[in-house]
C-alpha cells in the first residue's frame, strides 16, 4: 500500500509520490527533477569509483512511476543527463528502456545546468519551461517569488530527529505557492531544507515533504528570525 500527499500548489491538486515524482491529475502529467543520467560514468573518470548502475536504477524507478500513474507526458525538469557526454556513456540496456518508457508517454525535457543540449537520439521534445495550468515548470527556481513554479536543480534533503536518533531522506517542499522537487537520481546529492538557497524561496512557512519506503511525511518548516 502506497500513501502518498496531495497538495494544493497555486489552485492545482498536485500528487507527491513517495518515489520522488509529483503527478498532475489535471493534465495526467507525471514530474520529476535531476535524474543525472551516468553520474557515476562520469565519477568513474575522474578516479572516484561508483557502482555503474545509477542510471539503471534510476530509470527502473522511473519505470515504476509510469506504471503507478499511467501518465500521458512525463516531464523531465532538467539535470536529465549528468553531462555533455553522458548520452553517449550511457549503456544500451538502458537506452532500450529508456526508448520504451518513450512509447508509453510523451515525454518533454526540460534543459538543465548540466544538460542545456540533451542527446540528439533522444525522443521527446526539449523546452526551457512549460506551463500547466497555473504551474511554470522549469528547472531552477526563480530567486523572486512565481506563484504556481514547480522546479528542481537544489536537490532538497530534511533530517528528523527523535529519542537521540536522526533521519534524513530526500523531500519535496512547498509553501502552498510553488514547489520544490527532489532529486530523482540513484547518486544525486542533497541540500538540507533549512539553507539558504531554500528558505530564501519562501516568504513564511512552509513543509518538507520527506520521502519513506512507501509513503511521503509532512513535515512543518519555519524560517529563523
Amino acid at each position: 500500500m502506497w500513501n502518498d500527499v496531495i497538495i494544493d500548489v497555486n489552485g492545482e491538486s498536485v500528487l507527491l509520490d513517495a518515489l520522488g515524482a509529483a503527478y498532475l491529475p489535471a493534465t495526467r502529467a507525471l514530474v520529476v527533477a535531476d535524474m543525472h543520467f551516468e553520474k557515476g560514468s562520469s565519477f568513474a573518470r575522474s578516479g572516484q569509483l561508483l557502482p555503474p548502475y545509477d542510471s539503471r536504477a534510476t530509470l527502473l524507478k522511473l519505470a515504476e512511476a509510469v506504471g503507478r500513474h499511467r501518465p500521458s507526458i512525463v516531464i523531465a525538469l532538467g539535470d536529465s543527463f549528468h553531462d555533455g557526454g553522458a548520452g553517449a556513456r550511457i549503456g544500451a540496456e538502458e537506452r532500450a528502456l529508456l526508448e520504451t518508457l518513450a512509447r508509453t508517454a510523451e515525454f518533454l525535457w526540460i534543459a538543465g545546468n548540466h544538460d542545456p543540449q540533451p542527446p540528439d537520439w533522444l525522443g521527446g521534445s526539449v523546452a526551457a519551461e512549460i506551463m500547466l495550468g497555473g504551474l511554470t515548470l522549469r528547472h531552477e527556481p526563480r530567486g523572486e517569488l512565481h506563484l504556481g513554479e514547480v522546479a528542481g536543480h537544489l536537490h532538497p534533503c530534511a533530517t528528523v530527529g527523535k529519542w537521540g536518533r536522526s533521519v534524513r531522506r530526500r523531500c519535496f517542499v512547498s509553501d502552498g505557492l510553488r514547489l520544490v522537487l527532489p532529486a530523482f537520481g540513484a547518486y544525486a546529492g542533497g541540500l538540507d531544507v533549512r539553507e539558504t538557497p531554500i528558505t530564501a524561496l519562501f516568504a513564511g512557512p512552509y513543509h518538507a515533504y520527506m520521502l519513506g519506503s512507501r509513503r511521503v511525511y509532512a513535515v512543518a518548516q519555519r524560517k529563523s528570525a
